[in-house]
């Protein structure tokens, strides 16, 4: 059985909501953020990344968001849960998974760890005042030009929309008013509906 490592609050939500949909069996396994134990011996064994989620399958452990879903979808083909048949269709949905990777996610990872990224403290506080203005940014772009809808690739449900889910999941407590990015707004409230993701939400205190 898969073990999936994962920490409240963090983006691991969309892994979760992809193996709900898949209807995959698996061991949810909590990583202590406030006990570091990230950063312990036994879980950098796993993944020297310090970093959640990762998934430990009988082959080995695979980390990185858009990875796992890539990886979900595969495995569990029947769920369609990306256009595994068309490249084209293929590449596009990985196009909105890495930009939810590696710029969305690390604009808000701006605001709160800027510690990342510089010692200076002046530096971590530009980071913190500039950080919402590159998150609205960003998510003014999904709404205009990313989200086509009803889902992110149209008229098929993906594991993007899991992933877009999450991350805007997080706006309201940033303090943003999520109705500011209408599509994103009307994506979230019907990703709600959905049984694998209230199975999810339910199972944790996301």
């Amino acid at each position: 059985m898969l073990r999936f490592y994962y920490a409240p609050g963090t983006c691991a939500l969309a892994t979760q909501i992809a193996l709900e949909e898949a209807g995959a069996a698996y061991e949810m396994v909590r990583v202590d953020f406030a006990a570091q134990e990230q950063r312990g011996a036994d879980y950098l064994r796993l993944n020297p990344k310090s970093r959640v989620p990762i998934l430990v399958t009988d082959r080995g452990v695979i980390s990185e968001t858009p990875a796992l879903l890539l990886y979900v979808a595969q495995t569990w083909p029947e769920a369609r849960l990306a256009p595994l048949d068309d490249p084209f269709a293929l590449a596009q949905l990985q196009a909105f998974t890495s930009y939810l990777c590696g710029t969305v996610h690390p604009a808000r990872a701006h605001i709160y760890r800027g510690y990342r990224w510089a010692d200076d403290p002046a530096a971590i506080a530009e980071m913190k005042r500039k950080g919402p203005e590159v998150v609205a940014d960003c998510f003014t772009l999904i709404d205009a030009e990313m989200l086509a809808g009803p889902w992110v690739m149209g008229e098929d449900y993906s594991v993007a929309d899991a992933y877009l889910f999450t991350l805007a999941n997080w706006l309201e407590r940033d303090g943003f008013d999520r109705d500011r990015f209408p599509k994103v707004a009307d994506h979230w409230r019907r990703m709600q509906d959905r049984p694998a993701v209230q199975r999810a939400l339910a199972s944790v205190r996301w």
